[in-house]
């Protein structure tokens, strides 16, 4: 077992007391993170205490601590899972050879881009939260925000680490443009399109959790497999803190539905706005928009990156080793969606290894539909059902980027779109009627009107323990 040296400036399981080189690298980043933090961290609270988790050590069982800690203070750090004895490659070109300590001179670009781009998103998620304490509906949801907020700092610093550690110059200097790179910034953005959007309200919070970390689960479950064991053993520490960040977003909806669900009954009515609720036809369009624009995460439906990426050993599928084949898919075909030339969504023959982004979509929308089932089981009472939209609705990237389609799966014209639109994505005055509600609760126990309680408080607390100290 690497211990974790928590008292260390950076704390860390990777031996950087014994590297004086890299820990002054970091040393001399850390600065900048802790003024990126204060200056597009979240805009109150950073002197309250907050009841977080910090990680202590990496095995299965007491990995974490939880204790009130103001947040500049949480404990940062770079944190490995085990190494896992007599590793080999599961997949690819290089399958059954021994994984690699060093990045292989011939992949080094594309390593570096994978690190960054994965890097790019956790500061992102951040910043594009970052008033949202203000308006929390409980401090029970105050402290799951800022648990999110600061594992995705400590998710940044995985990255960091590794492109410090093991890419020179190059690395450090895309370590410093992750802090320069803001999300919405007109001349600066984010990489990803998804990480530019506003989060300006709670039910978009709950929504962005579920759906688009969800596609950081599938991501980093991805880049776990890799046959560079670095980066392997980071993912596989980064998935167990990216567990949260998805039950605050599935236990989050759940809750606007059963608070919803108990306007809907107590009035006789399912437009429930006008009792401080939130009607399920503008949950069902916030969930149509995070959907979609969380589809497009994974590309192009065929992509020649993909493959590469794969028959490197570098990148491979979600849960690779469970998969019933030869891990290495040469010759081996899938069909993938397409839209004809007169408007018709059909299929098309792809080399499995073209395909692998279609490929991971597939099982993360699969995933995405067992919330939905259960969030649908709390409105079996009213006879309402939340549902998917279909997979080419309000695409930007891939086959259906270029057409238009509804979320029944028909393609339709742009006169279509226009009229009917608004029935399916939020409009301004649907965010404008969530934003009003967006009043911050800040009383132990209290709940906003639109949300119902959990039915559970955080690491065996009750609900109304001071989740922050204010």
């Amino acid at each position: 077992m690497t211990l974790v040296d928590i008292d260390a400036t950076i704390p860390n399981n990777v031996g950087l007391a014994d590297d004086r080189r890299l820990r002054r690298a970091l040393e001399n980043w850390q600065p900048k993170f802790l003024q990126w933090w204060r200056d597009l961290g979240p805009v109150a609270f950073q002197e309250n205490p907050v009841y977080l988790r910090t990680a202590v050590s990496v095995g299965r069982e007491g990995w974490a601590n939880f204790d009130h800690v103001e947040m500049p203070d949480y404990r940062w750090g770079v944190f490995l899972a085990e190494p896992e004895p007599d590793r080999t490659i599961a997949f690819g070109d290089h399958k059954g050879d021994a994984v690699w300590q060093e990045v292989p001179g011939e992949y080094r670009a594309d390593l570096r881009r994978l690190l960054v781009v994965q890097g790019d998103t956790e500061p992102a998620s951040v910043e594009q939260q970052r008033h949202l304490c203000l308006t929390a509906p409980s401090l029970y949801d105050m402290r799951n925000l800022f648990q999110v907020n600061v594992e995705e700092g400590r998710h940044l610093w995985a990255m960091v680490y590794l492109l410090h550690r093991y890419f020179g110059r190059d690395g450090r200097d895309e370590a410093e443009l992750m802090l320069e790179r803001h999300s919405g910034d007109l001349d600066n953005p984010r990489i990803l399109g998804a990480f530019n959007e506003q989060t300006p309200d709670w039910l978009s919070f709950f929504m962005f959790t579920y759906f688009t970390d969800r596609d950081g689960k599938y991501q980093l479950a991805s880049l776990r497999e890799s046959g560079f064991d670095p980066l392997s053993r980071t993912c596989d520490f980064m998935l167990k803190e990216e567990a949260h960040h998805m039950f605050v977003g599935a236990t989050g909806v759940g809750r606007v539905v059963e608070r919803t669900v108990e306007l809907m009954k107590e009035h006789d009515t399912d437009e429930v706005s006008r009792f401080g609720g939130i009607d399920l036809a503008t949950i069902q369009k916030y969930m149509n928009f995070h959907f979609s624009v969380s589809l497009d995460l994974f590309g192009a439906e065929t992509s020649t990156n993909a493959a590469n990426y794969f028959a490197a050993g570098l990148k491979g599928r979600f849960k690779e080793e469970a998969r019933d084949d030869d891990h290495q898919l040469h010759g081996l075909t899938r069909t993938v969606p397409t839209v004809d030339d007169d408007g018709r969504i059909g299929e098309r023959e792809a080399t499995q290894l073209a395909a692998l982004n279609e490929t991971l979509r597939e099982d993360y929308v699969e995933d995405c539909q067992k919330g939905v089932d259960r969030w649908n089981r709390a409105l079996a009472d009213v006879g309402v059902e939340l549902r998917l939209p279909h997979s080419g609705f309000n695409r930007a990237v891939g086959e259906f980027r270029d057409h238009r389609v509804g979320p029944d799966g028909r393609v339709i014209s742009d006169e279509e779109w226009a009229a009917s639109v608004d029935g399916w994505l939020p409009t301004d005055a649907d965010r404008e009627h969530v934003e009003s509600l967006m009043v911050g609760v800040t009383e132990p126990g209290k709940m906003a009107g639109w949300v119902a309680a959990p039915s559970t408080g955080i690491h065996q607390q009750p609900v109304d323990f001071e989740y922050v100290r204010i």
